[in-house]
């Protein structure tokens, strides 16, 4: 068995008992507590439970005072509400929790999960572009999200309107989907998707990592984008304009080692500017379907086992990829762009 090169950054054992869920999101609900902070607690305390007892002194240490954790009433609603709306609290640590996921630095502790959570397992591309997208970007989306499904992935997206939506269809005539919400996992948006949410559900899996009932906020929306890139072994964007949410989930992806392709476009077309820069960034160029297939061989070690909890690792094992200094948008010192673009290559070298 090949060693893991990339272990999780969050070697944390999930809950196991309806008490230890319970306490697992009354602490990611706290106030003041995000991803990072939950995790830390985690592994200071030993549990969720433990961190809950210990927050209102640490609160009150940062000068926060009459701190409350999240109540267990609020925690047990959104257990109530998610099962009353049929979805499925999937947890960090669980069999079916996504590898892919596990191996960045911000992955969601737990998500609520609509659908076939055994989905969760397959390898998975994501398709991401513009809202309103060309006619020939649409007819793009379609053909690879078809060609990618027959051959054995799953397409990610994120139920927008435009790429997404195309992406999602098209998958849907020839396998499962799966669609990243930006609230709650049962609140669709757009609207006017609601019968693809349904057949998502229904033939794939639609997950969210906000509490049960959320409607969508602007905050959400690039927080959501991380667990598409996340999830994913390479991240194709098919349109994007310059300044897009599509191009905050290519940076996502390049710096969470993953793949990044583009389609390219004509140069007039606001439309394309985002996949023209991340071409002539690096970003390894998207005619049809086999240019992602070869890209993400080439990315890994091993080609996609039957096995559907082996596939290929998370880690780029090649030199270093072109695409790593793909939308950098602020200046770097020559010793940042050294550490962020070697220093991959070098751990690889030296284990």
């Amino acid at each position: 068995m090949a060693a893991d090169l990339f272990p999780s950054p969050h070697p944390t054992p999930s809950p196991h008992c309806v008490e230890d869920e319970l306490a697992w999101l009354r602490l990611l609900r706290s106030r003041r507590v995000g991803v990072a902070t939950f995790f830390k607690l985690l592994s200071e305390h030993g549990s969720a439970q433990n961190a809950l007892d210990a927050l209102p002194d640490i609160a009150g240490a940062a000068g926060v005072r009459d701190y409350q954790p999240c109540p267990m009433a609020v925690a047990e609603e959104e257990m109530r509400r998610g099962k009353a709306a049929g979805a499925t609290l999937v947890f960090h640590g669980q069999d079916i929790y996504p590898e892919q996921l596990t191996q960045i630095t911000d992955a969601p502790p737990f998500f609520w999960a609509m659908g076939d959570t055994t989905h969760l397992s397959r390898p998975m591309i994501a398709l991401v572009g513009a809202r309103n997208a060309s006619s020939l970007g649409l007819r793009m989306a379609r053909k690879l999200a078809a060609e990618l499904t027959k051959d054995g992935f799953m397409v990610v997206s994120g139920l927008a309107r435009g790429i997404d939506t195309a992406a999602h269809q098209a998958a849907l005539d020839h396998g499962p989907t799966l669609a990243v919400m930006p609230g709650g996992v049962d609140l669709i948006y757009p609207p006017e998707n609601a019968d693809l949410a349904g057949n998502i559900t229904e033939n794939g899996v639609r997950i969210a990592e906000h509490p049960i009932g959320m409607s969508p906020q602007a905050r959400h929306f690039p927080q959501r984008n991380r667990i598409i890139s996340g999830l994913s072994q390479a991240v194709v964007v098919v349109e994007a304009a310059a300044k897009s949410g599509t191009m905050i989930t290519a940076r996502n992806a390049l710096d969470q080692g993953r793949e990044v392709l583009a389609v390219p476009g004509h140069p007039f077309d606001a439309r394309a500017a985002g996949c023209n820069m991340l071409i002539r960034d690096g970003a390894t160029l998207v005619r049809h379907a086999d240019d992602v297939f070869d890209a993400v061989r080439g990315a890994f070690a091993q080609p996609f086992p039957t096995d559907s909890r082996q596939y290929a690792p998370i880690g780029r094992i090649h030199p270093l990829p072109r695409n790593r200094r793909a939308v950098c948008k602020r200046p770097q010192s020559c010793t940042t762009k050294y550490w962020r673009v070697w220093a991959p290559v070098l751990w690889l070298k030296i284990n």
